[in-house]
């Protein structure tokens, strides 16, 4: 789950890791108020007023603007407020922003990079840093990959002192902004490990002229896994900036996730989804969806996925690949006729069952009078979908 640049810096506030004053606005009328408030709070002279969407390079895009006074603040924030955001993050379609966050400007040092991330391979949290902050990580790795300090946490042990301590003198930090540091980053791991991070990427990471270090931009991503330990979460959640479709899709207990292509792909078990999509790829076609109606899917939930599916107007064909253990192949069978007869299918259907009661889900399917073509292995499933939705184009 991805939270808010102004939430994110809620959170390293409470570890104690400084970071500017702001105040967050839902709309231009707050913002006058808000920023000479702010502007009294901080004793500055200057402002920075930045989109709130779920996507980095929002400076690139308009979203991020530094003014000199409440009044340019406020004329920031109409300007920005409502506009949709298209960066290399959002894709196309971008994002509207809805909310914004004014800050107190601060005198910049030095900028630096620092985050820490779950790499999936070693099953370690994953530290990074480099002097070259500012600048995207991306570009960091490709031109001066060797600007790049990285190594990973025990997690026995966690962060050690000679770890952060490395690390400071990496980035050639001295005496006070050096101790400092290294106070920073240790509580950054506590803070990843405690609420459950798998991304907490702070860039830049500024020194400032009297050598405090300050978190100026801060993304973070959350482990939904574990949702069930931080019922506050509930409350960082913004559906505005979800697809809608997802959303939904989870209301049924569905894993959903919409991608660009134009087979709809209905399976139970992620490996099977994740296999299906490959085995589309192969004969040539492009899956519209990941959807994983789990190991105990009803006919219920078999029909909302159809539904879920049918909602790109993307979708020219449907594959359905079924491998019943404790799901019934009889039961989503029932499930795939209620829903072909319920909403009209109009696309083609391609049918894959294996598993329990597998002979008798064929039969009802077979017996059902519908145009769904049937298929005995999965690749041959794939095949005929895509040589179906090919002859719809």
């Amino acid at each position: 789950m991805n939270i808010h640049e102004y939430q994110a810096k809620d959170l390293l506030r409470q570890y104690g890791i400084p970071v500017p004053l702001g105040r967050v606005v839902f709309s231009p009328k707050e913002s006058l108020k808000a920023a000479q408030a702010l502007l009294g709070e901080s004793g500055g002279e200057r402002l920075v007023v930045k989109a709130q969407i779920h996507a980095g390079g929002r400076g690139k895009a308009g979203g991020v603007k530094l003014v000199k006074d409440a009044a340019a603040a406020q004329q920031a924030v109409k300007q920005i407020y409502g506009k949709t955001l298209v960066t290399r993050q959002t894709g196309s379609d971008g994002k509207k922003v809805q909310r914004l966050l004014i800050e107190a400007g601060i005198e910049i040092a030095r900028e630096l990079y620092l985050a820490m991330l779950t790499d999936r391979e070693s099953g370690r949290v994953e530290v990074m840093a480099s002097t070259e902050g500012g600048v995207e990580i991306e570009e960091v790795a490709a031109a001066t990959p060797g600007k790049i300090i990285r190594f990973k946490i025990d997690p026995a042990l966690g962060l050690m002192p000679y770890q952060a301590r490395r690390l400071a003198f990496g980035l050639g930090l001295k005496q006070e902004a050096y101790e400092r540091f290294i106070k920073v980053v240790t509580r950054l791991s506590v803070l990843y490990s405690q609420e459950d991070c798998l991304l907490v990427e702070i860039n830049p990471l500024v020194v400032t002229e009297d050598n405090r270090i300050v978190a100026l931009d801060v993304k973070l991503s959350l482990d939904d896994n574990a949702a069930f330990r931080h019922p506050r979460w509930a409350d960082l959640f913004d559906p505005l900036e979800e697809n809608s479709v997802e959303i939904e899709a989870k209301k049924h207990d569905l894993n959903y996730v919409q991608l660009k292509g134009d087979i709809g792909c209905l399976v139970n078990g992620a490996g099977l989804a994740m296999a299906t999509m490959d085995i589309i790829k192969h004969f040539g076609g492009e899956p519209a969806n990941f959807l994983d109606v789990g190991g105990g899917a009803s006919t219920e939930a078999v029909t909302e996925a159809f539904k879920i599916i049918l909602q790109s107007p993307e979708v020219k064909g449907i594959l359905v690949n079924i491998f019943g253990g404790i799901m019934r192949c009889d039961v989503i069978a029932s499930g795939i006729i209620q829903a072909t007869e319920k909403l009209g299918l109009k696309v083609p259907l391609v049918v894959r069952i294996e598993g329990t009661n597998a002979p008798l889900g064929r039969e009802i399917l077979r017996e059902s009078g519908l145009a769904i073509v049937p298929a005995a292995t999965m690749a041959e499933g794939a095949r005929k979908i895509v040589e179906l939705v090919g002859k719809r184009i």
